[in-house]
């Protein structure tokens, strides 16, 4: 199975009690398909004593079935808990994003993104310099200024 078409098949599940695990996940979610794997991610912090990070991953044989799980189980109770239930997103790779070292403009992503070719750019300057007006006199309209009070009729 393809990269995007597993990514297509599996669902994120947040908002995970700390006494959730694989077991359980897989048996709340079985109704809906065939379940290829299920993943709580570990906390980043190894001394922690919380079993996962409260969300976790549960991946489906046919997209079809992520979908139906999406739509019965989102918003859902489980262990006592509201869970969100959405379709996974891809990793972001370390040196992307907001936690990285290397500059958001500086990477590939946003780069891609927000390129403007130096085409489209002249383009923009021309049709701007079209648009404006002739330069008005700043010093107009202020004649009678000078006088303090509300203006006669």
């Amino acid at each position: 199975m393809s990269d995007a078409s597993r990514l297509k098949a599996t669902v994120y599940v947040g908002g995970l009690d700390n006494a959730v695990t694989t077991h359980t996940l897989h048996a709340a979610f079985v109704p809906f398909g065939e379940i290829v794997d299920i993943s709580l991610p570990k906390p980043e912090v190894p001394t922690s004593t919380d079993p996962h990070r409260g969300f976790g991953y549960v991946e489906f044989e046919e997209a079809t079935d992520a979908k139906e799980a999406i739509d019965n189980m989102d918003q859902s109770e489980l262990y006592g808990r509201v869970i969100k239930v959405a379709p996974a997103k891809p990793q972001k790779e370390q040196n992307e994003g907001l936690g990285s070292k290397t500059a958001v403009w500086e990477q590939e992503g946003w780069l891609a993104k927000h390129a403007v070719s130096e085409e489209d750019r002249l383009a923009a300057t021309q049709a701007k310099s079209d648009t404006v007006p002739e330069a008005l006199d700043p010093m107009q309209g202020l004649e009678e200024l000078d006088v303090a009070g509300p203006r006669q009729a």
